[in-house]
């Protein structure tokens, strides 16, 4: 069922107010704690499924042979030690992301790592693939109950001192994919090259160094569905290089996009984006937006015969995540939106975007996706 209007009120003027006063990754940290508890019996989750989830058969899809419930996603970045695998599903995602993952421990960059910009709807984010390395986090999903979730994982490169060349990031990532690769449980994977918080100076948009990292996830043979997840500020030309080269390397799809780096970009709150200006990070939310939707459009136009998207950023509402499936994608994703507007905001959009379709005449989700280039 959709999650109603009382609880939508209490988060919006009790439960914001008091958490946007507290540090960022204190509040994170502490419902990680009250997530991990959903799961230890039946009926907290019986309650968190009746209380949150919405499912309707108009919104499920199966695409590269796995089964969506409905198309809104949990983005890597939030459950990123994979605590939340199991809960995200009792709170209404059709399929969440755990990661970034690393294959060695990392702590994660220097605190500060996350602050909000409320005008903005943005966070800033200075993570830098903090994780606690592959063989906890898959050690935790193991004892987890996954086989009927759709449930992936996001894989980079270590972000430490002693990985300081491509190939050292090119092996990291390897050793990464093979902790992950056999485990039934994984629906799909997906491979962050767009990280902007890490420290290595070279970079896998670099069409050469893209090119042989895929070469060698190649090698390990993964049968699971691959995700490349692309940066935001990339011209046509680049982004166009990039999903040609991963086509061609057997990707799956591609995820449009990760986080912004250019602080002029004009959805920031002038005010808010001063009063950071000392912190290190990169930005999700609104700021992405515009770019994410635009690259989005392009590729599907260009691609959409050969390969599936994933639409992520900016998604604050039903028809935030309806214009990215009308640009061409398949899925959205979404972190800040859920953040901004309460977890009840999940059922929200599954609920309206039935809406959207039937006022557009259209039987399933799937039949809107591009539905922009046949109108």
């Amino acid at each position: 069922m959709i999650a109603n209007k009382p609880i939508n009120l209490t988060y919006k003027y009790i439960m914001k107010p008091i958490l946007f006063k507290k540090d960022a990754e204190d509040v994170h940290n502490h419902f990680t704690d009250i997530g991990k508890k959903i799961t230890k019996n039946n009926t907290t989750k019986k309650l968190f499924k009746k209380t949150f989830r919405y499912e309707n058969n108009k919104l499920s899809q199966s695409i590269l042979g796995i089964d969506f419930k409905n198309p809104v996603g949990l983005s890597a970045g939030f459950d990123y030690d994979g605590h939340l695998a199991e809960t995200m599903y009792y709170v209404g995602f059709g399929f969440n992301t755990v990661g970034t993952v690393t294959f060695q421990q990392y702590e994660g960059n220097k605190p500060p790592r996350l602050a909000r910009l409320p005008k903005s709807k943005s966070l800033l984010v200075n993570k830098g693939f903090k994780s606690e390395g592959a063989p906890a986090v898959a050690k935790r999903l193991d004892k987890m109950n996954l086989n009927d979730k759709t449930v992936g994982v996001s894989i980079g490169s270590t972000n430490i001192p002693e990985i300081d060349s491509i190939k050292k990031a090119i092996d990291d990532y390897v050793h990464g994919f093979e902790v992950f690769k056999n485990k039934d449980y994984l629906k799909y994977f997906e491979i962050n090259i767009s990280c902007p918080n890490a420290r290595l100076t070279e970079s896998f948009a670099d069409l050469k160094n893209y090119e042989d990292l895929l070469v060698e996830i190649n090698h390990l043979n993964i049968k699971k569905p691959l995700f490349v997840k692309m940066a935001n500020e990339l011209t046509f030309n680049h982004a166009s290089k990039l999903v040609k080269t991963g086509i061609d390397k057997g990707i799956s799809g591609f995820i449009f996009t990760n986080l912004v780096k250019d602080r002029n970009n004009k959805y920031f709150d002038k005010d808010e984006i001063n009063s950071v200006d000392d912190l290190k990070g990169n930005f999700s939310g609104k700021p992405t937006q515009e770019n994410a939707d635009r690259l989005l459009k392009q590729m599907y136009k260009d691609y959409s015969n050969h390969t599936i998207f994933i639409g992520t950023g900016g998604i604050f509402n039903a028809q935030d995540a309806y214009t990215k499936i009308k640009n061409g994608a398949s899925l959205v994703q979404l972190i800040t939106g859920m953040i901004f507007e309460g977890p009840q905001v999940i059922s929200k959009i599954n609920h309206d975007l039935v809406k959207l379709i039937e006022k557009d005449g259209y039987e399933n989700i799937s039949e809107a996706v591009g539905a922009n280039f046949r109108n």
